[in-house]
């Protein structure tokens, strides 16, 4: 039964793991037989036989309808992959041919490695509903799975298992619950949840495990595992959860992303790593240029995609989708639900399973405290430096709308005191890598920014006393409130959001008022009074 406590059901180890370790009856993801690193090693190569896979030489092409025997360095008949930067223009991308891929002519590849635990097999699919519905939890698609209540439900290998621990995590977030052995059968996935759900460990986890069964990585190949994400911020931040869970099975993994030198980017590329974590941009222009492929890409993940999306990344995308094989395994992540998500994950996703944490309505979350002042634009700064003295400062970041207003403030402010730095796009990214570092180190505790620099780079904070947003300047649309908001409440922690509401973003008081309501948060008055005359403040993408 699915039982009380903050899971549903009781614990329990299961030592056998994902079925039969790498090949041949060995000892399971899981068994924890042998060290970590040499189960890795052992594995990688029970599989490789298993699978009859021979060790490919460098150039080649797919030959002979296995990675041997010919490799994937050379290209798919005529004409070879890339295409080169010359002849025409274009736009990003215009040098990278579409390939007409014949599954009949592809490697096969492992993708499905769940097997049930058996304290799950025995709960009963009524119990599982009832745990959905109290974590307000919706399932979509063929032959769902039940969630689990453990990580050791989830029959995560030993080495995996070992980095939850050491991390503190207690059990699995509602959306790795449910989507970790949605992700682990082998199915195509979106998943919709709110920011801080705990979605990145929901696909990179299962990377992890998918990158183990396949064949060694060869000279010239591409990675296995590509993630894409909307900016260099949150690429990072995928890249540091990537260093924690990889190193013990000595995944490598890099981040591509514009606004830093290309040197070590290459050469990361050259060398070979299994995870490739990349904004669009960055990502199409070494494949342009043939520093790396995606012939070997067999798990893809679309983090943010709505916000790719917005962001006008959608060419693009659909450019990086075409050079990775169709077979391949594909989970998409997005914060809401509107019509061009839904246009894509039906062209990108196959047979797929959907799950819902929270409604589809634009929602805020419910551990984090808001507040909200209504103030002439003209107050707002003394208003700030009120609450500063008043309130201290302890890892706070403010969002301000312009680049040249976050260089003022930062400026007004340490002026006063306040141990303030700033962080926008025009810094160079060195720059912007120190300033981030002297916040997470906590020299400087009080972050200025604009809404495209550290919107995800804040999580990378420590475990903080305080977790604290202060909107300056109100996002322009919210979608970006509820975003910005969202930095400062993940997994499970608490935060404060501090925002400053001008006459200007009254078209937004109807929505926000909705906002605050849902998530049981005291609506100012001034607020209120500003539904009758401010417009309905809908989303970014309108009423839903």
């Amino acid at each position: 039964m699915y039982g009380g406590g903050g899971g549903y059901g009781g614990g329990g180890g299961y030592g056998g793991g994902y079925g039969g370790g790498r090949g041949g009856g060995g000892g399971g993801f899981g068994s924890g037989a042998r060290p970590r690193s040499d189960a890795a090693s052992a594995a990688r190569v029970d599989r490789a036989r298993a699978l009859s896979f021979a060790r490919a030489p460098p150039p080649g092409g797919y030959g002979g309808g296995g990675y041997g025997g010919g490799g994937y360095g050379g290209g798919f008949g005529g004409g070879g992959f890339g295409g080169g930067r010359g002849g025409g223009g274009g736009g990003l991308g215009s040098g990278l041919r579409d390939i007409q891929w014949d599954l009949s002519q592809l490697p096969v590849f492992e993708k499905n490695f769940y097997i049930e635990h058996p304290d799950v097999t025995a709960r009963s699919e009524g119990d599982a509903d009832a745990w959905r519905t109290s974590k307000q939890i919706k399932i979509e698609g063929r032959g769902v799975p039940k969630p689990v209540s453990t990580f050791e439900e989830a029959s995560m290998p030993d080495y995996v298992l070992t980095e939850v621990m050491k991390q503190g995590f207690k059990e699995p977030s509602p959306i790795q619950a449910q989507g970790w052995p949605m992700a682990l059968l082998g199915r195509d996935m979106i998943g919709i949840s709110r920011t801080g759900s705990g979605k990145t460990l929901a696909f990179l986890l299962p990377g992890m495990i998918h990158i183990n069964a396949q064949p060694y990585l060869q000279p010239g190949d591409g990675p296995i595992v590509l993630v894409l994400a909307p900016t260099r911020e949150l690429a990072v931040q995928i890249k540091v959860e990537c260093d924690k869970f990889g190193a013990s099975s000595q995944i490598k993994n890099t981040c591509v992303y514009g606004g830093a030198p290309k040197r070590t980017q290459t050469g990361d590329l050259q060398r070979g790593v299994e995870i490739v974590i990349a904004t669009p941009g960055r990502l199409i222009d070494f494949l342009e240029s043939g520093v790396t492929n995606l012939r070997r890409v067999t798990y893809l993940v679309l983090d943010e995609a709505d916000r790719m999306l917005d962001m006008g990344f959608e060419p693009q995308l659909r450019k990086i989708v075409s050079q990775i094989r169709p077979d391949r395994q594909t989970l998409m992540w997005s914060a809401t639900w509107p019509k061009e998500v839904r246009n894509m994950a039906n062209d990108f996703l196959k047979d797929f399973y959907q799950v819902t944490v929270g409604s589809l309505e634009l929602s805020a979350n419910k551990d984090i405290t808001q507040y909200v002042e209504c103030v002439d634009d003209g107050a707002k700064y003394r208003r700030m430096t009120d609450f500063l003295k008043e309130h201290g400062v302890d890892k706070m970041i403010v969002f301000v709308e312009t680049k040249r207003g976050c260089d003022q403030l930062s400026r007004s402010l340490a002026h006063e005191g306040f141990p303030a730095r700033c962080i926008h796009g025009d810094k160079a990214q060195d720059e912007r890598d120190w300033v981030l570092n002297e916040f997470r180190s906590g020299k400087c505790p009080l972050l200025v920014a604009t809404d495209r620099a550290p919107r995800a780079r804040a999580r990378l904070t420590a475990r903080l006393r305080r977790r604290m947003v202060v909107n300056f300047d109100f996002p322009s649309n919210l979608e970006d409130y509820v975003h910005r908001i969202g930095r400062c409440g993940r997994a499970g922690q608490k935060g404060t959001a501090l925002s400053f509401f001008t006459q200007k973003s009254s078209k937004w008081a109807s929505g926000l008022c909705k906002i605050l309501g849902d998530a049981g948060q005291k609506i100012p008055p001034e607020l209120q009074q500003m539904q009758s005359y401010g417009g309905g403040g809908g989303g970014r993408y309108g009423r839903r």
